[in-house]
This record gives C-alpha cells, structure tokens and sequence, in this order.
C-alpha cells in the first residue's frame, strides 16, 4: 500500500509545487517521506566545527541523534504541515524513527553489498537498502526483527557464530538520505523505497539467512 501527498499525487507533482511555492530541497524529501512511504520523519542534529548543532558539550553522537524538543513530523503530513514543522528547525538533518514501520538489519557495508547483490539474483523480496558514511548497509524489514533477532539467529543455527549483523528497533533512529551522518558525509539509497514496499518491507527471516552467511563469509 502507498501513501500520497493529497490523495494521487507523485513525486514530480510534489517537486514542481515545492519550485513554485519557493519550498525547500529538505522539505521536498521530508514531503515525499511522509506522503508517499508513510513514514515519520524526526529532525536530527548535524556535525558542526568544534561539535554538535544541539549544543551539547561532548555530546556523544555529534550530528547522529534527534534534536532535542524537536517534534516528530507524522507520517502522512502534507508539504504544507511539512514546511510549517521544519520553520521551526531550519537545517535539521532527516532522521527516520525505527520500529513503527520498519526495522532495520545492519551489517558492515561489502557484506551488504555483496548480500544485496546475491539476494536480487535469488529473486527474493527486498525492501529499501541504504550505504552510510561510516561504512555499514542498512535493510529495511518488518516491525519486530530487533526484539525477534536472537530467536531468528538461533533457529537458523547462526546463534553462536560472531556476526557483524545488528537490529535497530523501536527508539532508534537512522540517518536519510540524502541528509549527512556525523559529519561523515551523506547517506545514500543502494535500493531506493518503492510504493510496494515502503509500508510493507520484507519478514527478516527471508534476509537474515543470506547476511548470516555473507557476513560470516567475510569475517572468516
């Protein structure tokens, strides 16, 4: 199932309005986050010279957390509810809340790679894939892998194994693209979302075999 901006609209619908109402690049990407995947949108501190834009001294996660009192935009808001909440934070950086509509499997990036490539070959379902800065490939998959993972892990025989293979759930948060991470540079998509997996992304079950096997691989 996807989500639109008032009702059928698409993403060249959402950037020409944004171009003649003056709006910004950020507010387009959070606008189509919103209305087209359905997902919630948190602004996020960003890396500055001599620390973070949250103000913090020695913050722990410079440029990688939300801001702090900054109001969730929900997913489903309008360009216009979009424009009005990120008035208030000029310059966030894009951060996706975890455990609502996905949870993300996270696995050191030539593993992800190498995964991605071999699970496309394999024709199994795939939701959106993203490359961090820092190194790592995130997989989109249904709500509850993260509390689901040792239990998964175990059944599959993966359980003793030393993995570079996590779960973020519910009170993390990812970076977007194409917002930048830590100071690092931007985020970008392997695997961009797509209206028939935004609001659904795949079971871990069906991934986590192949990553197990790709990240064990690779530390061998």
């Amino acid at each position: 199932m996807g989500f639109t901006i008032g009702g059928s609209r698409s993403i060249r619908d959402i950037r020409a309005g944004s171009r003649r109402r003056g709006r910004t690049a950020e507010c387009t990407v959070v606008a189509e986050y919103t209305g087209l995947w359905g997902w919630a949108v948190t602004p996020g501190a960003r890396a500055v010279p001599g620390g973070c834009s949250c103000g913090a001294p020695g913050c722990a996660a410079p440029g990688a957390h939300p801001l702090p009192g900054a109001a969730r935009v929900p997913a489903g808001a309008t360009l216009d509810e979009v424009v009005r909440a990120w008035e208030r934070v000029p310059g966030a950086a894009l951060l996706l809340p975890v455990g609502d509509s996905f949870d993300i499997l996270e696995v050191a990036a030539p593993a992800g790679r190498r995964a991605l490539v071999r699970l496309e070959r394999m024709g199994l379902p795939l939701g959106p894939v993203t490359a961090t800065p820092d190194g790592r490939c995130q997989f989109f998959v249904a709500p509850g892998a993260a509390a689901g993972l040792p239990a998964l892990l175990y059944r599959m025989g993966w359980d003793d194994a030393d993995l570079d293979l996590h779960a973020l759930g519910p009170g993390d948060h990812i970076t977007a693209p194409p917002s930048d991470h830590a100071g690092l540079g931007p985020v970008r998509w392997l695997r961009p979302p797509a209206l028939d997996t935004a609001a659904a992304p795949p079971e871990a079950r069906l991934l986590l075999g192949t990553l197990a096997y790709i990240c064990h691989r690779s530390a061998a």
